[in-house]
Formats: structure tokens, C-alpha cells, sequence
């Protein structure tokens, strides 16, 4: 019978665990963040926040998915393939949670995230699709739109920030141009999130209260909660004109966060058909040593006080 070491003894394996939980971390903080949203959802809701799905199969599923989503990665720059994804829906539905969970465990350089500020001067001058075509991916990436030209269908038609002659000229030419994208040899996926009056509602009512999320919420995203009808008949309109067969629109229900984070990334996946590309294993060569050599002293003032 093998013997337990004995309390406090600090097992040679311990700093690689100690390093793939710290890996987890991330995620741990995302969940903690969420723990302390349902305590602030209990003060303005007349019911306590229900678990909609056990934590524990939250958990081994997203990182189940990210798993995959490593794969897809590798098989996207093996391929040189190019990959667009927009995530459109109202604001507070969610999209940004999912796109910091696809994002999670990749590399940077492969898949990232476009998220335009407003046009400037110059730029409203131009094609209204000028400035997301330098957004558009090179062979081997993947980017992701937080918000995308569909700006002009919905908060820009919405807001007055554009007349209805251009919002018919931009369903005109949408189609066209996202036809001509997937002809370029780009695969276009475009997710609308969609979550109830109520649940938006609740959800800026959270973000007015906490203060570490205030900042999410712009005079803009006010007055959009104002206009919830306009945006449902600009949106139902966008779909209606911009569903195409080359490029598709998918609905997440976006009411279950955990659950649309899930569903999302779910489908994202059978989007592209993959497989898992063998790599060559890496070999960590051994450290080259010289005895001439002794590292300088640092004086102390130059470090950071340790206050943990």
C-alpha cells in the first residue's frame, strides 16, 4: 500500500498542477464576476436567480469546446483558410461574453476581435463598407465583428444617424457584397443574439448599479431601451433583406447567458468542417550554461512593492 507524504510536503509534480489551474483562472474570475451579477439581479428582480444549468457541466463543456476550438485554430492556419464571424443583437444581449469565451484559449494572431468606434469625419465620407474591409482576414485568420456593417440596419436607421435612402441603398448592396466576400473565399457567419424586453430591461437596471460595469452603458444604449419597438421592426426588416443562402443569419436565445455561450460556440463549430491537425511534438532543448557568466545585481528600488 503506498504511503501519503506526509501534510505540507510539496509534491514535485505540484508547480505543472499549480500552473494548468492557473490556466483556468480566467475563466474562475468570468464566473466569480457572474456570482456577484446574480447577487445584484436578486435586488431588482422579484424572484432569486435560478440555476439554469449545473455549473459543473457548464464548466467540462466550455472547456470541452475551447478544446475544439484549439483544433479549428490549427486547422484554419494549416488551410489558410479565412474566416469572418458578426455578432449582432441588442445591447446587453450577450455578445461580448461569448466572444471573450471563443477567445479564450487562442492565439491572438490567429483570431481576433473588430470592434469599430463610430466613423469619424473622413470615413463617413467614404464607401460605407471601406472601413471593415482592412478588418477582413489574410489566409490562416479568423476575426470576429462586435458589431459589424450592419450598424447601418439597425442603430444607425434607428438613431437618425443616416436617411432611409441610404439604409435602401445599404440593403441593396449588402447582399452583393457579402456574395462577393464568399466568392473571395471567405466563410461568413453571421449570429443575431436575441433576448427579451424584460431580460434587457434587467440587465440595464444591473449595469446602472454596478459600478464596475456603469461604463457599458452609453446615453446611446439608454435611449436605444426607449426605442425597443423601432429596433424590433429594424431588425425584422434586416433579416427579412439580408438572409441569404451564401451567408445565412443564426439566432442564439441569448436569455440563459451560460446557455448561449454554449449553443454559440456549439454551432460556430459545425460551421466549418475540421479535423485535428497532427503537429510535430515540441522538445524543449536543454539550456545552454556558461560558467563565465553570473547575473548583475537589480538594485531593489526598481521592483515592484510585493503586497500579496
Amino acid at each position: 500500500m503506498t504511503k501519503k507524504p506526509p501534510k505540507g510536503t510539496k509534491l514535485i509534480h505540484d508547480p505543472i498542477r499549480e500552473e494548468m489551474l492557473d490556466s483556468f483562472d480566467e475563466e474562475l474570475e468570468l464566473e466569480i464576476d457572474d456570482d456577484r451579477l446574480d447577487a445584484l439581479t436578486n435586488e431588482f428582480a422579484d424572484h432569486t436567480a435560478e440555476e439554469t444549468i449545473d455549473r459543473r457541466v457548464y464548466f467540462k463543456e466550455l472547456f470541452r469546446l475551447q478544446g475544439e476550438l484549439v483544433k479549428l485554430q490549427t486547422w484554419v492556419q494549416h488551410h489558410q483558410l479565412k474566416v469572418v464571424v458578426i455578432f449582432e443583437g441588442r445591447d446587453s444581449a450577450g455578445k461580448g461574453g461569448v466572444i471573450k469565451r471563443i477567445t479564450q484559449r487562442l492565439n491572438p494572431r490567429v483570431c481576433r476581435v473588430a470592434a469599430l468606434p463610430a466613423p469619424n469625419e473622413r470615413e463617413r465620407t467614404q464607401w460605407y463598407f471601406q472601413r471593415y474591409v482592412s478588418h477582413l482576414p489574410a489566409g490562416g485568420e479568423i476575426v470576429l465583428f462586435d458589431r459589424s456593417w450592419y450598424n447601418r440596419a439597425g442603430v444607425e436607421r434607428v438613431m437618425g444617424f443616416c436617411t432611409e435612402d441610404e439604409v435602401e441603398e445599404f440593403f441593396r448592396s449588402v447582399p452583393e457584397f457579402e456574395r462577393m466576400l464568399v466568392r473571395s473565399g471567405i466563410t461568413l457567419i453571421k449570429y443575431w443574439f436575441s433576448i427579451t424586453d424584460e431580460e434587457q430591461h434587467l440587465r440595464f437596471m444591473m449595469r446602472i448599479h454596478d459600478p464596475l460595469k456603469q461604463w457599458k452603458l452609453s446615453p446611446m444604449d439608454v435611449e436605444s431601451r426607449r426605442r425597443w419597438e423601432l429596433y424590433t421592426k429594424a431588425k425584422e426588416a434586416m433579416l427579412e433583406r439580408t438572409h441569404i443562402p451564401e451567408a445565412p443569419w443564426w439566432l442564439v436565445e441569448a436569455d440563459d447567458k451560460k446557455k448561449a455561450r454554449l449553443n454559440c460556440i456549439a454551432h460556430l463549430l459545425e460551421q466549418i468542417p475540421y479535423h485535428e491537425i497532427k503537429v510535430e511534438p515540441v522538445v524543449l532543448p536543454p539550456r545552454v550554461r556558461h560558467p563565465e557568466y553570473s547575473r548583475g545585481p537589480i538594485p531593489r528600488e526598481m521592483y515592484v512593492p510585493e503586497r500579496y
